[in-house]
């Protein structure tokens, strides 16, 4: 059991990318915090009795993450992981952009990130001399939006380019400033992957090196060596995890 005991926290995690990494976590003995807007039955279902907490609310609002980290330490005592997994994607280009989907992916995307970094370091993490943070970010982050057909046309809009890589900045920023207390920081940062977010959207992949799209549980391993004790000399990394789509 890999993470017998440890405490995660993972956003975005009624679905998706975040429900397999909080089954994967709470398979190999970890206690999961599950935090969304949505409920988290499913996951909830798929843990096979494993304790866990659940928080529903907006991670973009402060009083809230604090409340769900507080929540956290009240029931069980510290907090080892933080998987900033949950995101929004507009597909608006720049001239259709409006300032409400340019904020909510900025604010869901990076702020939470932000607000949830900044609760579980100060003074959680800090205090116990360890910790593990892992930022899903996206290759969008890097190249500024992959193109893509089908009932929703175009790349992923630039407010989520623009978030995800403030995401990767924000990891590598972070990285320098906790090391010292023994927590690192991470990215993983996702190609096109079936979730809610790429439902209804078309993707070439015959020119990646692994022609097919990504499943949640494929960013999930990459999020378990990230989140585990021996990952202790990673830290800043930003993982590509996107069938070799990138290579070219």
């Amino acid at each position: 059991m890999r993470f017998s005991k440890e405490v995660a926290i993972i956003t975005g995690a009624a679905s998706g990318i975040g429900q397999s990494v909080a089954i994967q976590l709470a398979s190999e003995g970890a206690y999961v915090v599950l935090v969304d807007l949505n409920s988290c039955e499913q996951t909830i279902q798929q843990l096979n009795g494993a304790d866990y907490l659940e928080c529903l609310g907006d991670i973009r609002d402060k009083e809230f993450v604090e409340a769900t980290v507080s929540r956290t330490i009240e029931k069980f005592g510290e907090v080892h992981i933080l998987v900033n997994n949950a995101g929004t994607c507009s597909r608006l280009d720049l001239e259709d952009m409006t300032l409400d989907q340019w904020d909510r992916d900025l604010d869901t995307n990076l702020k939470a990130t932000f607000l949830f970094t900044q609760a579980c370091v100060y003074p959680h993490m800090r205090d116990s001399g360890y910790g593990r943070i892992v930022n899903i970010s996206s290759i969008s982050g890097i190249n500024g939006g992959v193109v893509s057909g089908g009932e929703k046309n175009g790349r992923s809009g630039p407010a989520y380019s623009a978030s995800k890589g403030g995401v990767i900045a924000l990891t590598r920023w972070v990285a320098k400033e906790v090391g010292k207390y023994g927590i690192t920081c991470n990215s993983v940062a996702p190609g096109a992957v079936l979730t809610a977010i790429t439902a209804g959207v078309a993707y070439d992949t015959s020119a990646q090196v692994i022609d097919r799209m990504g499943e949640p549980n494929d960013i999930a391993q990459a999020v378990m060596y990230f989140a585990h004790r021996k990952a202790g000399y990673a830290t800043s990394q930003v993982l590509k995890v996107d069938g070799g789509y990138s290579i070219g």
